[in-house]
């Protein structure tokens, strides 16, 4: 049985680690929140008392983390993993972080003799109860071949970006034109409905029109359109807009760095920059429609 070390138990990485236990996975979990580390527990898992507790006796580590420093800081340095992991470990690092950041961990690794994937997901907190995420991932195929059974148990489509970074790359322009989308949606709702249409019946239409994208069709904004959105939840769970707002800044540093020209991706930016100032940090990055039509 190949025995797992699950590091970070957040909104996405607890139902991703609880998929791995119900298909018979061992794992052995750890996060700072008693109250995760708890369900895991609950559902089988081993709670660890540290990450380096949890990666004890195991083959492939998967993490899932905030942001580039959190993973630095796990596996790096005379304190970090690398420096206690058996050679031939597999790494998957789940996170969405710059592709920079990706690489250098991977260098890393190699360096201590393991193997490395950087795997970012798409399909939100419901894609990971599900089972059903995207995995974009950079690194070997080799690599990704050995870990396709345990990506395939938390997701639905699995793409091999490239090498290292590539799966991080491929991510942030996809949350880029994401960002994007919404924003966009939000703002034409918005302008229908204060020349008096119905924003469900414009939503349908422009479903069924040139308009048509995802966030119109299956994540609609607009407060009661679609019930299972998180708009008509009061913009609760989801993917939040300071998380969103992370992702555009990556692509931001992506572009200035490539000397890539995007206009649209840096004004999504400001505008959820604006969004999360107001104090809407915490909620789903479909509540961007609060900018164009300010609710009571």
């Amino acid at each position: 049985m190949t025995h797992i070390a699950f590091i970070g138990l957040g909104n996405m990485g607890g139902p991703m680690a609880l998929n791995l236990v119900a298909k018979g996975f061992s794992v052995a979990a750890f996060d700072l929140s008693a109250e995760a580390l708890a369900r895991l527990q609950t559902a089988g898992a081993r709670a660890a008392s540290s990450a380096l507790d949890a990666v004890q006796g195991a083959s492939v580590v998967i993490s899932m983390l905030p942001a580039g420093k959190h993973v630095q800081a796990l596996y790096l340095g005379e304190q970090g993993l690398f420096a206690s992991l058996p050679k031939g470990t597999l790494v998957i690092d789940c996170s969405t972080i710059a592709a920079s950041d990706a690489r250098k961990v991977a260098e890393a690794a190699a360096a201590a003799g393991l193997r490395m994937l950087d795997a970012p997901v798409s399909g939100g907190t419901a894609g990971a109860a599900a089972g059903t995420l995207t995995f974009i991932v950079g690194g070997a195929e080799a690599d990704l071949a050995e870990a396709r059974p345990l990506l395939e148990t938390m997701g639905k489509n699995i793409f091999h970006a490239g090498g290292n970074g590539a799966g991080q790359t491929a991510k942030i322009c996809n949350n880029m034109l994401l960002g994007i989308l919404m924003a966009g949606t939000a703002e034409a709702l918005a302008l229908g409905v204060k020349n008096g249409l119905d924003p469900k019946v414009l939503s349908d239409i422009m479903s069924k029109s040139s308009g048509r994208n995802w966030a119109l069709e299956l994540y609609n904004p607009w407060p009661g359109v679609m019930d299972t959105a998180p708009a008509s939840r009061g913009y609760s769970g989801g993917f939040m807009t300071a998380l969103m707002l992370k992702d555009l800044g990556l692509a931001e540093t992506t572009a200035l760095d490539s000397h890539a020209a995007t206009p649209l991706g840096t004004l999504a930016r400001n505008l959820y920059e604006s969004h999360a100032a107001a104090g809407h940090g915490q909620l789903d990055f479909s509540s961007i429609l609060q900018y164009f039509h300010p609710q009571d």
